[in-house]
């Protein structure tokens, strides 16, 4: 049982937090309803759309040594529910053009996929 209850908790913190079907003004029941439906909704896109992202890529390789060189090109992390609700929410973004934060987005993907490699690294020379 141990290590099970954290996984749980990240999920509801990313349901709440970046959809907020708690974050409704509504005072009647069914506008109450139709605020949880829609953020539900978001939230089950979000959640298919990174399944189906995570099944057709794989992740970089990790180190098998601690004293190993760090590759050139980490690659990328595979797309989070997180990642793909800021990429969604790129078709409304009016200060910069959509090449910004799709840079910006793959040089986050990138740094997060190195961070996770030296972390890896880190692990193994503490065995």
């Amino acid at each position: 049982m141990a290590g099970r209850r954290w996984p749980v908790e990240e999920d509801f913190q990313t349901g709440k937090d970046a959809f907020g079907p708690d974050h409704s003004q509504a005072r009647t029941h069914p506008a109450l309803l139709r605020h949880l439906v829609l953020a539900m909704a978001g939230l089950a896109v979000c959640s298919i759309t990174a399944a189906h992202a995570r099944l057709n890529t794989s992740p970089p390789p990790a180190p098998a040594d601690p004293n190993q060189a760090p590759p050139t090109d980490p690659g990328l992390i595979t797309l989070t529910v997180a990642e793909v609700k800021r990429l969604v929410n790129l078709f409304n973004r009016q200060w910069h053009g959509i090449e910004h934060h799709l840079r910006w987005h793959l040089w986050r993907r990138r740094h997060q996929a190195r961070a996770r490699w030296f972390h890896q690294r880190t692990r193994l020379s503490r065995r």
